[in-house]
């Protein structure tokens, strides 16, 4: 069966970030299984596995566009020390939640002076090229239960 919308796909990958830094890889632990065309994926990966089927494997490498996006300046924020009352050690690489006109977002700490701390809310990936190496492990139909909530549900995917 090939990959199409509202097939379940289980798949092993190894990510790397501008050709040679290594950011996650699933080979050695439990394989990434996901509902196709939902959203559930980033953009580019959804279509390099389109078509593909039990067994294949390739590597893909996705641009930044049809990865997490472009990094946008805007989301680099410098904000006052006292707005994070209660954390006594702030440091860079700390991550929090933010909330924002359009609701909460993730930010991770960059730098950090006596007054002020400065957050960045892009995506730790955006800018970058993404290097996949997959390896496709099993296809199949999607339950009407799955394509109603747009996941997959029981093992390999997530409960609500």
């Amino acid at each position: 069966m090939k990959i199409k919308d509202d097939a379940v796909v289980t798949f092993h990958y190894r990510l790397t970030k501008d050709g040679d830094e290594l950011i996650e890889d699933s080979f050695e632990g439990e394989p990434l299984v996901y509902l196709h065309g939902k959203g559930n994926l980033i953009i580019g990966m959804e279509n390099a596995l389109a078509g593909k089927k039990a067994g294949d494997k390739f590597s893909v490498k996705i641009p930044a566009e049809e990865g997490y996006g472009e990094r946008h300046p805007g989301l680099v924020q410098t904000v006052p020390r006292s707005a994070f009352e209660g954390v006594n050690d702030i440091s860079a690489g700390m991550r929090f939640r933010a909330a924002t006109d359009q609701g909460e977002v993730p930010v991770v700490v960059t730098s950090v002076t006596a007054d002020e701390v400065v957050v960045d809310g892009n995506h730790p990936l955006a800018g970058s090229t993404l290097d996949f190496t997959v390896e496709v492990k099993e296809v199949r139909d999607a339950t009407d239960e799955e394509k109603s909530h747009g996941h997959v549900h029981g093992a390999g995917g997530h409960q609500h």
